[in-house]
């Protein structure tokens, strides 16, 4: 065995990459007429990418994005609010009594206070 061979590490070979080719299906957008496929701007904005971040991962401009895919960008994002809401539900309903609470003062327009917010009028005092 060499010693070329005996110091060779595992892993792989950046010399020998395999290349292959990809068909992507989407509107052609922009000046630089890029292919955008709606579906990967639903699932960018579904985790909760911004718009910029969204623009920048296909090189496109914001305006860009907003014009052709705003349909795709508010579902995402409805998507993963409503994800959210049912994972906190879960938690809440798994015992979590803070998660209770803050469903509580949120959802349901609950607070601390232990006054009756529609009786305004002070309390009668009594010395005795």
């Amino acid at each position: 065995m060499t010693t070329e061979a005996k110091n060779k590490k595992p892993g792989p070979n950046p010399l020998n990459k395999k290349m292959g080719t990809k068909t992507i299906k989407g509107p052609v957008v922009g000046r630089d007429k890029i292919v955008v496929p709606p579906e990967e701007v639903f699932k960018l904005a579904q985790i909760g990418c911004k718009d910029h971040e969204i623009a920048d991962w296909f090189g496109i401009k914001n305006d860009t994005l907003r014009y052709n895919f705003a349909a795709q960008l508010i579902k995402g994002r409805e998507s993963m609010k409503q994800s959210l809401r049912r994972k906190q539900l879960e938690v809440a309903f798994s015992g979590n009594a803070v998660m209770l609470i803050w469903l509580g003062k949120n959802l349901l327009g609950q607070t601390d206070s232990g006054t009756d917010a529609s009786n305004t009028e002070p309390l009668p005092w009594s010395d005795g």
